[in-house]
């Protein structure tokens, strides 16, 4: 009767750290997944700057090349 209840006990345990470990994991994946969505704003931002800094840019190199 001992090692039956022994068995049940260390599965018990192994389920209940692999339950922790999942939450673990759970959190880190959430926090990952906002730092990707934030730099992928930060990303679309800073290629609209780059779009409005080159419009004025080629629009002079434009102007040079017709003179």
């Amino acid at each position: 009767m001992l090692w039956p209840m022994l068995a049940i006990a260390l599965a018990f345990g192994g389920i209940a750290v692999l339950g922790v470990l999942a939450a673990r994991v759970f959190l880190e994946v959430r926090r990952l997944a906002r730092q990707v969505g934030e730099s992928s704003e930060r990303i679309a931002r800073a290629a609209e700057d780059l779009e409005r800094a080159a419009v004025p840019l080629a629009q002079q190199g434009e102007t040079l090349r017709g003179t």
